[in-house]
C-alpha cells in the first residue's frame, strides 16, 4: 500500500495543495493538518454504505468540530487529519485485500464476527481499533477465515 494511494483517497493533489509520493511527504501533510475538503473525499466515498455521516465523523474527531470546520473550509488538526488518513489507510487496505471497491465498503460497514460483532468502521477511531482491523485484512489476504 503507498502513501500515493492513501493521498487518493483524500483527494489527491487537487485537496492536499501537494505531492504525496511517500510516507514522509504523508506525514508531513498530516502534521501540517489536512484540508477538512479531505473530509469530503472520505464521506462522499463511504456516502452510500453508511447509515449517517456521523458515523465517519466519530471516526475522525468531535462531529460539532467536524461540521463547523467543513463549513468554514479551515484545515483539521494533526489529530484529526492522522485519525482521517488512517480511515483512508484501511479503505486501501480493504480494498486490496477483498480485490473491489464495493465489497470493501460493505465489509467495513457490516458487524463482523472475528471483530466481536462490530463494525470494522467503528473500530478506526483508535490505533489499536485499526490495528486489530488491518490483522482480520491480514488473516483474509492469507486465506484464513475470518
Amino acid at each position: 500500500m503507498s502513501a500515493a494511494a492513501i493521498a487518493e483517497k483524500l483527494g489527491g493533489r487537487k485537496v492536499l495543495h501537494r505531492a504525496v509520493d511517500s510516507e514522509l511527504d504523508l506525514a508531513e501533510a498530516i502534521r501540517d493538518g489536512l484540508p477538512a475538503q479531505a473530509l469530503e473525499y472520505v464521506l462522499a466515498d463511504l456516502r452510500p454504505w453508511v447509515a449517517t455521516q456521523a458515523d465517519v465523523l466519530r471516526v475522525v474527531g468531535s462531529e460539532r468540530t467536524l461540521h463547523r470546520k467543513r463549513g468554514s473550509r479551515s484545515t483539521l488538526s494533526a489529530t484529526e487529519s492522522d485519525r482521517l488518513a488512517r480511515l483512508a489507510r484501511i479503505l486501501v487496505r480493504t480494498e486490496q485485500a477483498l480485490g473491489d471497491a464495493e465489497k470493501a465498503r460493505r465489509w467495513l460497514t457490516r458487524e463482523n464476527r472475528a471483530l466481536g460483532g462490530v463494525q470494522p468502521l467503528a473500530l478506526l477511531d483508535s490505533d489499536a481499533g485499526a490495528q486489530a482491523v488491518e490483522q482480520v485484512l491480514g488473516r483474509i489476504e492469507h486465506g484464513v477465515v475470518s
